[in-house]
């Protein structure tokens, strides 16, 4: 089973931004190592969500849709945090947003965006409080499947 390590300190990291940015999603990347079947992150790495510029051109069918109910990680912060993760011998390993007043589940959305050697954590923010906080998988077939989350100490 695959899974991914990380401390409370990046739980609290990924939730506060997320109740920091509500009642618009959130976003950032995940920062770390793959050993085997375990991702294990190093730092969280919150980014702009950039949906607002990002639709016009990628999703021109879901530009009326806001950040309230959408992310994007634009290319320029994807690119800075790759070569930031390599100065350090580390790698993208995920990618973190929140669901506004909804569960932590992928959508199909979140979903058809999805690679499938990243972890995706989503954690739910209702009416400003994070809550339920989850990670998912792509499988084989394309479809998301939960991932364990093992919490660790601070390295």
């Amino acid at each position: 089973m695959q899974s991914i390590a990380l401390s409370n300190s990046h739980i609290s990291s990924i939730r506060t931004h997320a109740e920091s940015t509500y009642p618009c999603e959130c976003c950032g990347l995940l920062l770390g190592r793959v050993a085997g079947d375990v991702k294990t992150l190093v730092e969280v790495l919150p980014v702009q969500n950039a949906w607002v510029s990002e639709a016009e051109e990628c999703w021109p069918e879901q530009k009326q849709l806001t950040e309230t109910r959408r992310y994007a990680i634009s290319p320029t912060d994807m690119l800075k945090a790759m070569k930031y993760g390599r100065d350090r011998s580390w790698e993208i390993i995920g990618i973190y947003h929140s669901h506004n007043d909804c569960p932590a589940v992928p959508s199909e959305f979140d979903r058809a965006g999805a690679w499938p050697q990243y972890s995706y954590i989503i954690v739910s923010v209702i009416q400003g409080s994070s809550t339920d906080l989850y990670s998912w998988i792509l499988d084989g077939e394309g479809n998301f499947r939960s991932e364990e989350i093992l919490t660790v100490a601070q390295t």
